[in-house]
């Protein structure tokens, strides 16, 4: 087997690895929040459990910008007119949207008499994509190398905005307000959203290289990630600082840049990695991601849901391991089967046939051609 073929099937790979590490992070973030005895809350195992648990969520939204490039590219290259492309970066922002609001039902519904109407309205990770997705998608009229480069000024802007978007929102409806405006609870456009900027110009930089110059540009990750995580680390402890009101936790720019170094670290880190096995040989952890959005909807429930009640913040850290583990090998199954038995059966293929066949039936469509 040649080595450029190799690297060829790992580019996408190595994607899925990284998606799949960030799921593994943040089942070991919610299972410690969720069980851990409240006692427990200040000891180094909750606190460095939390510190890590943050980073996933960042993961997921730089993933989301890398693949918004990728669809982008994809449809350049096809040549296709400007408000075709369009309408497929906004089909993507469609599904997110859905399954935005799907899941805020399903959680409803299953918390019957613990939840509220406002529960409906949670800004969760997938309403930030899905916003996200919908802002991003006019970056399509623009070719390639230009695309990244806004991306990279969007990311900025969204940024340094973040910690003065705070102020003055009382007009806009509370719920709505929250898709804008940073608050601990929820993940608003401001500054979330500039993970999904970032995610793009590396995805659209990706896209322009050619295979065999694309270890040079994972190696370039790698060293811009060091400098952006430690000085950005280093202007966050200045006694100064250009904001009146700034919360470093919820809309911090140091913080964002942070985040983003290390998601630099850990797309290099997945590349170097996924380098490393030979050609077909089945990654546990990349299984976890390829089937990510199964992951993260069914162990919410499990954690957070009203199913393992009497264990929630009442457990000593050997048990939230064992719990932190069964839950991987759970998760784990369950992306198996999405695989082997979803992904194997073409739902869409079998959708469009039926809709078509439904149409002829009805006189709504044209006969096929004879032969």
């Amino acid at each position: 087997m040649a080595f450029g073929k190799k690297k060829k099937i790992a580019r996408l790979e190595f994607l899925d690895w990284a998606r799949g590490f960030a799921a593994v992070m943040m089942i070991h973030g919610h299972v410690s929040h969720s069980f851990t005895d409240k006692r427990l809350y200040e000891g180094s195992h909750f606190i460095l459990s939390q510190f890590i648990g943050g980073f996933p969520p960042a993961a997921f939204l730089f993933l989301t910008g890398v693949t918004l490039a990728f669809l982008m590219d994809g449809a350049e290259k096809q040549q296709l007119p400007g408000m075709t492309r369009l309408l497929k970066a906004l089909k993507r922002a469609r599904y997110l949207w859905v399954m935005a609001f799907l899941f805020r039902i399903q959680l409803y519904l299953f918390g019957w008499g613990q939840t509220s109407t406002d529960d409906l309205f949670t800004v969760d990770i997938l309403n930030c994509m899905g916003l996200a997705l919908t802002v991003h998608s006019v970056l399509v009229f623009f070719p390639g190398a230009a695309r990244g480069r806004l991306a990279l000024i969007m990311g900025l802007a969204i940024t340094f905005l973040a910690p003065l978007v705070t102020h003055n929102w009382d007009w806009l409806n509370p719920n709505l307000a929250h898709y804008f405006v940073p608050d601990a609870r929820f993940f608003s456009f401001f500054p979330w959203a500039a993970y999904v900027s970032f995610g793009m110009a590396m995805g659209t930089a990706i896209r322009l290289s050619d295979v065999d110059h694309l270890h040079s540009i994972m190696t370039w990750s790698a060293l811009l990630a060091t400098p952006l995580i430690f000085g950005s680390q280093y202007f966050s402890n200045l006694p100064y600082t250009l904001y009146e009101d700034s919360n470093f936790w919820v809309d911090s720019p140091a913080l964002v840049l942070i985040k983003t170094g290390l998601c630099l670290l850990l797309i290099a880190a997945a590349y170097l990695w996924t380098h490393t096995y030979p050609e077909g040989t089945w990654s546990w952890v990349a299984q976890m991601g390829r089937a990510s959005m199964v992951v993260y909807w069914v162990h919410i429930e499990l954690v957070y849901g009203r199913w393992f009640g009497p264990w929630k913040g009442a457990l000593p850290i050997p048990a939230i391991e064992i719990i932190f583990l069964s839950m991987t090998c759970f998760m784990l199954s369950l992306a198996v089967m999405k695989t082997q038995w979803y992904d194997r059966f073409d739902f869409t293929s079998v959708l469009k046939t039926k809709s078509r066949d439904i149409q002829r039936a009805a006189g709504l469509s044209a006969p096929e051609p004879l032969k």
